[in-house]
């Protein structure tokens, strides 16, 4: 294996995480000052809307993913979204008007769609089998810093707060939420010229009936044979692998599941909502934008921990201490609101949150996406999983606020200890382990 030129490609793929993670969270930093701007502060509906504005833009752009990945390439496909994260990024911070804001914000949604289920899918198809799981993980690893990236900006940008009081002529509420959104447009610029140096994938390639084409860049890859073999080329999907579907209903439907569930967990909240969240254990705006960037930190450090045990304890074991641990914390945090618990204890758990979310269902569950399909219909499949996926996001930032309301933040956390523990079950029963396989032997266990 050409092992420089593989991490390369790889990692190249994987800035569409690192912007899909900073696109993703920066709005959560930016929210009391935008809001204050719009003057939405005393609007439940208009900040859920904008929150999850790009969602639903996320979900066009996975449903985008798969047909535009089967018909143009994985390469084209990586080069348009760069493009569109560059221009969603300086119009979002350019806009004096909501709608245009929300406009900007849905278009940005796209390209998260396109890149969350696209830089995994690529990276799984250029990986040998023995360590797919640690390079589809390197996905993963960049969104968390790209979410990191976005704390960290957010913190450094609104460091001048006096008293945790936020008025219509501050900068912040001005312009400080601008550069948030701006800053976005340097890693893209990096990402769409790095971009151009990426090969197109060899079983893309291989399904297409491009073998020479293919056979070249294995041979720059530095594979063998069997890593690519003839049975790729008799896997062509017939009509974009739609056709293909109704015969692995079962791994599709597994695919769904674990999608939604990533999502369905509740860890993503933490991110979106981490202001309401700290506020509600006793913190003041500049101190919970600090809070934030711990847990940020946490992230990416127990990414690490997942690079490094994927390959080696098995994307099942992983999924089932995920939901496992999560479901106990989310109890754990539950009764501490409901008692009112205030201080460092409750960063404590918060970081437990993160951490047993970032080495577990977060990489996992990409992995997973990546890998389960057989080569005919990956694409299309993968596509509807990061579908469904954006769906579970969207419904769970939208209704965060009115279950936070309804229910006080204790209510909130024990329904989702009770998701993750019916989700325990269900992948206890149903998830088989994929370490080691070949792609091309998937979905026929």
């Amino acid at each position: 294996m050409n092992k420089r030129f593989v991490y390369f490609i790889c990692l190249v793929a994987a800035m569409g995480g690192l912007l899909f993670g900073y696109d993703w969270v920066v709005i959560g930093g930016a929210k009391p000052f935008y809001e204050v701007y719009f003057g939405i502060a005393d609007s439940p509906t208009m900040q859920g809307l904008a929150m999850s504005v790009a969602l639903i833009g996320c979900m066009i752009g996975a449903t985008l993913c798969g047909s535009l990945a089967d018909r143009i390439g994985r390469r084209w496909l990586l080069i348009v979204s760069s493009l569109i994260f560059f221009f969603s990024a300086l119009g979002t911070g350019a806009f004096n008007s909501f709608t245009a804001f929300l406009c900007a914000r849905f278009v940005g949604g796209i390209g998260i769609g396109v890149a969350s289920g696209l830089s995994p899918m690529y990276i799984a198809e250029v990986s040998p089998s023995d360590i797919r799981g640690r390079l589809v993980s390197l996905n993963q690893m960049t969104i968390v810093l790209g979410i990191l990236g976005a704390q960290v900006t957010n913190w450094l940008i609104a460091d001048d707060i006096q008293g945790g009081i936020i008025t219509a002529d501050s900068w912040n509420a001005l312009m400080g939420w601008r550069w948030m959104f701006w800053a976005a447009a340097v890693p893209s610029a990096a990402f769409f010229l790095l971009a151009l140096f990426v090969p197109e994938s060899p079983r893309w390639l291989l399904l297409k009936g491009r073998r020479k084409d293919a056979e070249e860049i294995i041979r720059r890859l530095g594979y063998g044979e069997l890593e690519f073999p003839e049975d790729v080329a008799d896997s062509r999907p017939a009509d974009g692998g739609m056709k293909a579907l109704g015969r692995h209903a079962k791994v599709l439907s597994l695919g769904l599941f674990i999608a939604v569930f990533q999502q369905w967990c509740g860890t993503n909240v933490i991110f979106n909502y981490a202001q309401e969240i700290f506020q509600s254990a006793g913190y003041e705006v500049g101190d919970v934008l600090f809070n934030i960037v711990i847990t940020g930190i946490a992230n990416v450090v127990f990414t690490i921990v997942a690079i490094n045990t994927v390959d080696r304890w098995g994307r099942r074991s992983l999924m089932l201490l995920g939901a496992g641990g999560l479901c106990l914390v989310y109890l754990a945090l539950g009764c501490c609101y409901y008692l009112q618990v205030t201080g460092v204890f409750m960063i404590v758990l918060v970081v437990a949150a993160i951490g047993c979310y970032a080495m577990t269902l977060g990489p996992c569950t990409w992995v997973l996406i990546s890998e389960l399909f057989p080569n005919s219909i990956r694409a299309v499949a993968v596509s509807i999983c990061t579908f469904a996926l954006w769906v579970g996001s969207s419904t769970l930032t939208y209704t965060f606020p009115f279950l936070n309301s309804a229910l006080g933040s204790y209510g909130t956390f024990w329904i989702y200890s009770a998701v993750c523990a019916a989700g325990f079950l269900l992948l206890y029963r149903q998830l088989p382990e994929t370490k080691g396989m070949r792609l091309e032997d998937m979905g026929n266990n």
